[in-house]
C-alpha cells in the first residue's frame, strides 16, 4: 500500500498546490505506516519534493500531455496508482485539480472528499475535516470505500519541510485517445496569478473605471499579489473576465485579500471567505464586506491606496 500524489506543474515547474499535497501526502503515509509516491508530469527538475517527504518520484514525459486534458491525466494517475498499489490518491483543489480528482474516483471506484482541510482525524474508519457552505462552516467526513481520492483544500495544511532523498522511476503509462483538440492557449504572462497568489488586491465599482486601475496593479506588484475584481467590473469590460473573483468566478483562498471599493455581495463574501486575513476599503461604512473583514478602513480608495503604496515602499526599502 501506498500514498500518491499527483504534483501539477505549470511550464515544468511544480505551483506551490503541488508542494503542499506533497506535504500532506506525507503525514497521511505517516499515519497510516506506509510510503509516499508522488507522480509528475513532464518536468525536468523534481528535487524540489525532496523538501517534503517524498520518497518515490514517477516521472511521466510526453510532449503529448503539454496542454492538460483531464480525462487524460485522470487515466494515468489512475495507471500509477494500481501500479503503486495506492489506497489514498491526493490531488490539490486548483481549477485542474477540482477536474481531475472526480474522474480519478471514478477510474478506481474510489470515494472523494473535496476541500479537505486537515490530516485525517482517524485512519479506521479514514475520516477528514472538510470546509463546507463555501467555506462559512466545516464538516467530518467518514470515506468507506478501500481507495480514498482527496481533494485537499489550498493553504489549509501549508508547506511542512521533511527531508528525503527520493528514488525516481521513469514510468510510460498508455494514452487514452481523446476526442478533444486545443486549437490555442492564452496565458498570463509575468503576473501572479490567482490560482498561485498568497495575496489577492481586488477592486470594484467603487473604482469608477477601468482607467483607475493602475494603482490596483501598483499594490499589487509592491505586495507580489495577484489583482482582481468584482464580477460587476468584469461585466462592464473593467477587466477581463478571468480576474473574476466570488462564487461565480474564481475562488480565492489566499492568506491575503484586499478588496477596495467593493461592497460585499454575497455571492462575492462566498467565493473569498476562505482567505484567512480579509481586509476592506469603502466609503460607506455599512457596505455588507465590513461584517465579513477582518480589517476595515472607512475612507477613499484613491486616498488610502497611494498612501499604503507610498509606505510599503518605504518598508519594504528600509528592509532590504
Amino acid at each position: 500500500m501506498s500514498v500518491l500524489v499527483y504534483a501539477e506543474s505549470s511550464e515544468g515547474k511544480f505551483k506551490k498546490v503541488a508542494l503542499e499535497a506533497t506535504s500532506y501526502g506525507k503525514k497521511v503515509a505517516e499515519q497510516l505506516g506506509t510510503n509516499l509516491v508522488v507522480l509528475t508530469i513532464n518536468v525536468d527538475d523534481t528535487s524540489a519534493l525532496n523538501a517534503y517527504g517524498t520518497e518515490k518520484i514517477i516521472s511521466v514525459q510526453n510532449d503529448a500531455l503539454q496542454n492538460l486534458n483531464s480525462k487524460i491525466v485522470a487515466d494515468i494517475i489512475n495507471q500509477v496508482a494500481k501500479k503503486e498499489n495506492s489506497e489514498v490518491i491526493i490531488i490539490d483543489s486548483s481549477t485542474n485539480g477540482i477536474s481531475l480528482a472526480p474522474m480519478v474516483a471514478v477510474y478506481l471506484n474510489a470515494g472523494y472528499a473535496s476541500n479537505v482541510m486537515a490530516a485525517p482525524s482517524n485512519t479506521n474508519p479514514f475520516t477528514v475535516k472538510r470546509k463546507a457552505f463555501s467555506s462559512k462552516a466545516f464538516n467530518h467526513t467518514e470515506i468507506k470505500t478501500q481507495v480514498k481520492v482527496i481533494g485537499l483544500a489550498k493553504n489549509s495544511f501549508g508547506l511542512v519541510v521533511n527531508e528525503t532523498n527520493a528514488t525516481t522511476e521513469k514510468f510510460s503509462p498508455s494514452l487514452l485517445e481523446s476526442s478533444i483538440a486545443v486549437a490555442s492557449i492564452d496565458k498570463t504572462v509575468g503576473k501572479v496569478t490567482i490560482s498561485d497568489a498568497d495575496i489577492v488586491v481586488s477592486g470594484g465599482r467603487g473604482l469608477k473605471g477601468p482607467e483607475n486601475w493602475g494603482m490596483v496593479e501598483e499594490l499589487a506588484e509592491v505586495l507580489g499579489a495577484a489583482t482582481a475584481c468584482s464580477k460587476p467590473v468584469s461585466d462592464l469590460g473593467w477587466r477581463p473576465h478571468s480576474e473574476h473573483v466570488g462564487q461565480t468566478g474564481k475562488p480565492v483562498s489566499s492568506n491575503l485579500y484586499i478588496a477596495l471599493g467593493i461592497s460585499g455581495a454575497i455571492q462575492h463574501l462566498a467565493g473569498v471567505n476562505s482567505s484567512k486575513v480579509k481586509v476592506v476599503v469603502n466609503t460607506d461604512a455599512e457596505a455588507p464586506f465590513f461584517k465579513a473583514a477582518d480589517y476595515g478602513v472607512v475612507g477613499d480608495a484613491f486616498e488610502v491606496v497611494p498612501k499604503l503604496i507610498e509606505k510599503l515602499k518605504k518598508f519594504k526599502s528600509s528592509n532590504a
